[in-house]
């Protein structure tokens, strides 16, 4: 596997593309490219105009046919992967039902005025800058997808077949991946943050767990995560050992009466102590502990950051 992790458009082979954004942290995200015939798919948009611009300017600069992006697939609704959609809104845009949905519920406008409100938050606010506060949000507009599915759906770009399979609610309510069988090439979307440690908004984790062990049946070689460099399975299976272990100790912790907090504190996490972000720690396990209590409802978004603020920046 390639150790070549810089910013920009990397070529995988046979009209396959990944974009990349190191340091695939918050907002970092990779998107791809799938070329075939004149026919373009591109699989996410990133998080504000201008990176996404920038990445459509490099696409177009390196594969002429991408002057004009036939089918937009987003895998999940996350805005770091579908905020920059009105760029490309000549597009066939494809998405689950469930992210079509999630979508609608945090668009553009009020992720900026949240960006706007946080230096009167305190804490969570003076975090979420920190998180968010090198994207513009500014003069977006949610454009969401006009084709829905439900489980798998199967596109043609020319005479590559790009089957998308959705294995959420996980990360979010409705993550999809992308994978072309052939080319034994999987875009993940953020069912794999390589090197970082994912967050499980939706769960359950178990899910999460399952829709591992679907990528790891496949016949695959290469891996665009939604964040970080480019992977294979080993990476897949190391994120399943992480959520086992969160899983299995997290209900321990659960039953001993612990907050989501005290338990990232009490948990040891020594296996991932070079991952990134190591705050959403605090989001998986209040994931878990839902599940432990037969919760099925997301967190409320405002309280997770709370969680990973004290998490992060409180001491022990």
């Amino acid at each position: 596997m390639s150790s070549d992790y810089r910013q920009g458009l990397h070529e995988l082979g046979n009209s396959l593309y990944a974009y990349l954004q190191p340091d695939g942290g918050w907002g970092w995200s990779n998107a791809g490219l799938v070329c075939d015939g004149g026919q373009t798919l591109l699989i996410d948009t990133l998080f504000d105009r201008r990176l996404t611009e920038r990445m459509l300017g490099d696409m177009r600069r390196a594969v002429p046919a991408a002057a004009r992006i036939d089918t937009l697939v987003n895998t999940h609704a996350n805005g770091d992967h579908t905020y920059g959609n009105q760029l490309v809104s000549g597009a066939r845009i494809v998405a689950s039902g469930a992210t079509a949905t999630e979508m609608a519920e945090l668009p553009p406008s009020a992720f900026a005025m949240l960006l706007e409100q946080a230096p009167h938050m305190g804490e969570v606010g003076a975090f979420f800058q920190e998180c968010f506060g090198a994207f513009d949000f500014s003069d977006l507009e949610a454009v969401l997808p006009s084709e829905t599915f439900d489980g798998e759906l199967t596109l043609r770009v020319g005479a590559k077949e790009v089957r998308l399979i959705e294995v959420g609610p996980a990360h979010t309510q409705g993550d999809t991946l992308a994978f072309l069988p052939a080319e034994r090439v999987l875009y993940s979307g953020d069912i794999l943050f390589h090197g970082g440690h994912p967050i499980a908004w939706a769960g359950p984790v178990s899910n999460w767990i399952d829709a591992c062990d679907r990528i790891l049946a496949l016949e695959v070689d290469v891996i665009v995560p939604g964040h970080g460099p480019l992977a294979d399975k080993d990476a897949v299976r190391e994120c399943k050992a992480y959520f086992e272990y969160l899983y299995e100790h997290g209900r321990r912790l659960h039953a001993e009466g612990m907050t989501p907090v005290q338990a990232a504190r009490a948990i040891g996490t020594d296996r991932w102590a070079q991952w990134g972000e190591s705050e959403r720690l605090a989001v998986n396990l209040a994931t878990i502990f839902r599940e432990c209590d037969g919760d099925a409802e997301p967190p409320n978004a405002l309280v997770a950051f709370q969680q990973m603020a004290e998490l992060a920046h409180t001491p022990q």
